[in-house]
C-alpha cells in the first residue's frame, strides 16, 4: 500500500507539469522511480535505471495523451507540424531504446544527470533561442524528429524540452510550441515504449510483473493520477507566470538528479 501510494503521488506531480509546461514528466519521474525501486529487494541493481526509463516512458504515453487534449481544446496545437515530425520521431526513439538498453546503468545515470542539469539551467535562466527563422521543409522537420526522438527515448521524456525550443527558434509562438509539443510527447512515447519493451523481453533477473522494461505494478498507478492531473496543469500554463514555475521545477530537478546520482554510485 505504501508504493501504491507513493506512485500515485508521483503520478500526480509529473501529470500537473507536463500540462503546464508541455513535457512528458519524465525528467522528474526517472530519478523519482530508480530510487523508489533501488528500495525495493525484487530489482536487480544492474536494471534498476532501464526499468525506471522503460516504466516512464509508457507513463507518458497516457500523459501526453491527456495534455494534448487538453491544449487542443485551447487551439494550441500544430496539428500540420506534428504529422510532419511523427516519422522521425519514431525512427529516433526505436534507435534510443536500442543504445539505452545496451549501455550499463551508471554512464547512463550521468548522462541522464548532465542532461536535466542543461535543461534546469535552461528554465532557471529562461534561455530561449531567439526566433530568427521559418520551419524548415518537411525533410528537415523529419530530420530534427529523429534527433528529438532518439534522445527523448535515452533519457525517457516527453521531448519537451527539446521540442519547444527548437518550435520557439522557429518563430511559433509560446502557446503553439508548448501545445505541439504535448502532441509530439505522444508518438515519442508510443516509439520508446515498444523499444524498452522489446529490448528487455525475457531478460533474466527482472522483477515479477515487468513487461520488458516497463515494471507494471508502477505503471497501473502512475497513469491514472497523471492523466487526472495533466488537463489541469494545462489549463493553468494559460493563466499563471510559468517561467516562475520553470525556475522552481528546475530546482527539483536538480535535487532528485543528484539524488539519484548519489544512490546508484553510493
Amino acid at each position: 500500500m505504501l508504493w501504491w501510494l507513493a506512485y500515485i503521488t508521483l503520478g500526480l506531480f509529473t501529470g500537473f507539469f507536463a500540462g503546464m509546461l508541455g513535457i512528458g514528466g519524465g525528467l522528474v519521474m526517472v530519478p523519482a522511480l530508480t530510487m523508489m525501486f533501488a528500495a525495493q529487494a525484487a530489482f536487480p541493481g544492474s536494471e534498476i535505471l532501464h526499468l525506471a526509463l522503460g516504466t516512464s516512458m509508457a507513463t507518458i504515453l497516457f500523459t501526453a495523451l491527456a495534455s494534448l487534449r487538453a491544449h487542443h481544446r485551447h487551439g494550441a496545437v500544430l496539428w500540420r507540424v506534428v504529422g510532419q515530425i511523427t516519422p522521425g520521431i519514431l525512427l529516433g526513439t526505436l534507435l534510443g531504446t536500442l543504445f539505452a538498453s545496451s549501455v550499463p546503468a551508471r554512464p547512463l545515470a550521468i548522462f541522464f544527470t548532465a542532461f536535466v542539469c542543461l535543461v534546469a539551467v535552461q528554465m532557471i535562466l529562461n534561455l530561449k533561442p531567439k526566433p530568427s527563422r521559418d520551419l524548415p521543409g518537411a525533410a528537415g522537420v523529419i530530420a530534427v524528429g529523429v534527433g528529438i526522438g532518439a534522445l527523448s527515448a535515452l533519457v525517457a521524456i516527453g521531448g519537451g524540452s527539446l521540442t519547444v525550443p527548437f518550435l520557439t527558434w522557429c518563430n511559433v509562438r509560446v502557446q503553439h510550441a508548448i501545445g505541439t509539443s504535448a502532441a509530439v510527447g505522444f508518438p515519442i512515447a508510443v516509439g520508446g515504449s515498444l523499444g524498452y519493451i522489446y529490448n528487455g523481453w525475457g531478460h533474466p533477473g527482472l522483477p515479477e510483473w515487468s513487461l520488458g522494461y516497463i515494471y507494471l505494478p508502477a505503471f497501473v498507478w502512475l497513469v491514472p493520477s497523471s492523466m487526472l492531473i495533466a488537463p489541469l496543469g494545462a489549463r493553468l500554463a494559460h493563466r499563471l507566470p510559468v517561467a516562475t514555475l520553470k525556475r522552481l521545477f528546475a530546482v527539483v530537478l536538480i535535487a532528485l538528479a543528484a539524488k539519484m546520482l548519489w544512490g546508484l554510485f553510493a
